[in-house]
């Protein structure tokens, strides 16, 4: 045994674990505000913070050490003040911010309450369903993903696809499939007022939440949501469907691709947003692809084996078996239009 290996690797488990019992901490200071209270008041002492946000002074003191400890607020020993740093402000303040984090921190419990469903299958195979997973799941994914949504779909990824976006400022016709609380569909309803946009999902109660989110963002008039699976939604000669980050749950990737092509125009376009991940494990060896990897475990493969078909893709499957599934669906033409560090954008046509 390489003594000086075991050190490293004991340090490396160390910072796992800071990480691991930084997330309630972090969705603490998320659900009483105090990432905000920080941001918008400057450096502040534990008694300050405590006054502003209206929490005891003892738990302030507390939490304001974990947070400089980790990195996570810069700490003025001389003023006894803690402060948050625009850059940390980024992922813990900014709901805008492309690497808003928020959303993975309520992940990361989620994914710790779905353990008691997901470690049974371990032994029988089966799966989790998506409706049975842990009640936090479906406004959280919708969170966790918003971010990148928000600053990406519209300003980039549209972009990038062949002649999509001038068919959508002249007023085309969309299904969102996979909707979820229907972020992705609002997004492209306020930017394209001209275009229709139908968000579909197979869970009932994330279209009801769908359907409010519409409203308070004010695009009923150009947008609906029903519920619908990926097989089955009503549809024929749409513009574009999207598929935002759920292509890899379905349990027949393949049977909705083939209905995915039998509902678009003969120029029509599908956009398949995935996590970004390579062909081969050697090459999904990395920071990003851990945490989707994990994701995946406790809930992508889990929803996918309690479909019929049950393909289990992961949440890695890489370019080459997404395209082989959308390929085996009828498309001729797969490309990626565009990337993140976290997403690879497909455009797929006839």
């Amino acid at each position: 045994m390489d003594e000086t290996r075991l050190h490293e690797f004991v340090g490396r488990m160390l910072g796992d674990l800071g990480g691991a019992f930084s997330v309630p901490m972090v969705r603490i200071g998320d659900r009483l505000g105090l990432y905000r209270t920080l941001q918008e008041s400057g450096p502040m002492t534990a008694p300050e913070l405590a006054r502003k946000a209206g929490i005891a002074e003892r738990y302030a003191r507390e939490w304001l050490s974990h947070q400089a400890a980790s990195g996570y607020l810069a700490y003025d020993a001389a003023a006894g003040a803690f402060t948050l740093p625009p850059e940390q402000a980024m992922v813990f303040a900014e709901a805008d911010s492309p690497v808003y984090l928020q959303g993975a921190f309520d992940l990361a419990a989620v994914m710790l309450e779905n353990q008691a469903l997901v470690e049974p299958a371990f032994r029988t195979g089966k799966g989790v369903g998506w409706g049975e997973q842990s009640p936090c799941l479906f406004c959280t994914v919708g969170r966790f993903f918003r971010p990148s949504y928000h600053t990406a779909l519209v300003q980039s990824w549209l972009p990038a696809l062949d002649g999509v976006t001038a068919k959508l400022e002249r007023g085309a016709a969309v299904a969102d499939v996979g909707c979820g609380h229907g972020f992705s569909t609002v997004i492209m309803a306020k930017a394209f007022p001209r275009s229709t946009f139908v968000g579909y999902d197979f869970h009932a109660g994330s279209i009801e939440q769908a359907r409010i989110h519409a409203e308070q963002h004010g695009v009923t008039a150009n947008t609906r949501f029903e519920v619908a699976s990926a097989a089955d939604f009503p549809g024929e000669g749409l513009d574009l469907v999207t598929f935002f980050d759920c292509l890899h749950d379905m349990g027949d990737p393949v049977g909705a691709a083939r209905h995915v092509r039998r509902t678009l125009k003969p120029d029509g376009r599908w956009m398949i947003v995935e996590p970004q991940a390579g062909d081969r494990l050697e090459d999904n060896l990395n920071p990003v692809s851990r945490l989707f990897f994990a994701a995946s475990t406790m809930i992508c493969i889990p929803t996918s084996l309690a479909q019929p078909m049950g393909a289990a893709l992961g949440a890695q499957a890489g370019l080459e078996r997404l395209s082989s599934a959308i390929h085996q669906g009828g498309f001729t033409r797969v490309r990626k239009a565009a990337e993140t560090p976290f997403n690879m954008i497909l455009e797929a046509c006839a």
